[in-house]
């Protein structure tokens, strides 16, 4: 398998979104009916850092549990993991049909619809990339990428050695 190393955690991707985007991840985070545990997490955190009880920060409007959870800073390895998942789903579905179809993978509305998919070819995956780069941002290719082959390193892991997915270090405010 290939190093996935060169590929940055998924807290450091989290770090390298803009503003906007980091709110757009975080609405959907709230909305993903599969992230039921690291919305656990981010509860406990956020009740412990504004001193409210648990029970009350899941009462708070999502738009203010959002902007609660921007204002930690850091999340862990796992909820800037859903973050980053919940981002692409929620926003990006899009750039995800586009990327399956350039593979031959079926998909509905860049979901795969399969349930088993071979591990595409290095070929197929950088036709797959190639289309993205067309169509997309380098920042948004990167950040896709990357979040594909944390999600799921055996299937996307030859993605980490194309340089499409690295995502170019930004100066931080």
């Amino acid at each position: 398998m290939p190093d996935v190393s060169a590929i940055q955690r998924p807290s450091l991707l989290w770090k390298s979104l803009s503003p906007e985007q980091k709110l757009q991840a975080a609405d959907a985070f709230w909305k993903d009916g599969n992230a039921g545990v690291e919305q656990a997490e981010m509860i406990a955190t956020i009740a412990q850092r504004i001193k409210f009880r648990p029970k009350s920060v899941v009462a708070l409007p999502r738009e203010k549990k959002s902007r609660h959870l921007l204002n930690l800073g850091t999340v862990s390895e796992m909820v800037a993991a859903r973050l980053l998942v919940a981002y692409h789903l929620d926003h990006r579905r899009p750039m995800m049909a586009t990327f399956l179809d350039a593979l031959g993978i079926k998909h509905e509305d860049g979901l795969i619809s399969e349930e088993n998919v071979e591990t595409p070819s290095a070929e197929r995956l950088r036709e797959g990339v190639d289309a993205l780069i067309k169509a997309y941002s380098r920042e948004d290719v990167a950040l896709y990428l990357s979040t594909l082959v944390w999600q799921d390193p055996d299937t996307w892991g030859e993605l980490a050695e194309m340089p499409e997915a690295r995502l170019e270090p930004q100066a931080q405010p």
